[in-house]
């Protein structure tokens, strides 16, 4: 096995599959879900530093993993905002070019506190589906 050098930034890790050994190195694999409440509702932000790939990456695992719908969609030139059901709760991914991607409660500010609750639910879940994708990405 070759020895690796750590720059400056990089984690270096090991992961054994099959009874073999791959060392890899990642930038920032970690997610660190953010929950606002800036604005009077639970605003869980998936990811500050991405681009229109991720925004579909996300809300492909929720359509694929938990079985959802996009009631409405909404694409302007730097935002897209759409709306989904999830356990009988309305909520919203966003997307914006200076700020990323994030979910919070459809009513805002009278959001009731089940749907701030299904908001950090839903981002719990991503948060553990994008670390796993994001690690076998680097892996393969």
């Amino acid at each position: 096995m070759k020895k690796c050098q750590r720059q400056k930034g990089l984690k270096l890790s090991r992961i054994v599959l099959n009874n073999q050994d791959y060392l890899y190195t990642l930038k920032s694999v970690h997610m660190s879900l953010t929950l606002r409440t800036d604005f009077g509702c639970t605003e869980a932000v998936i990811d500050d530093d991405c681009g229109l790939k991720r925004f579909y990456e996300v809300a492909d695992i929720l359509s694929d993993d938990l079985d959802i719908q996009f009631l409405t969609k909404l694409d302007d030139f730097d935002s897209l905002v759409w709306d989904f059901s999830y356990k009988g709760r309305t909520l919203t991914l966003h997307y914006n070019i200076y700020t990323g991607i994030s979910i919070y409660p459809h009513k805002f500010r009278e959001a009731p506190r089940r749907d701030n609750d299904a908001v950090v639910e839903v981002a719990q879940f991503l948060e553990t589906k994008l670390m796993i994708n994001t690690a076998r990405k680097y892996l393969s």
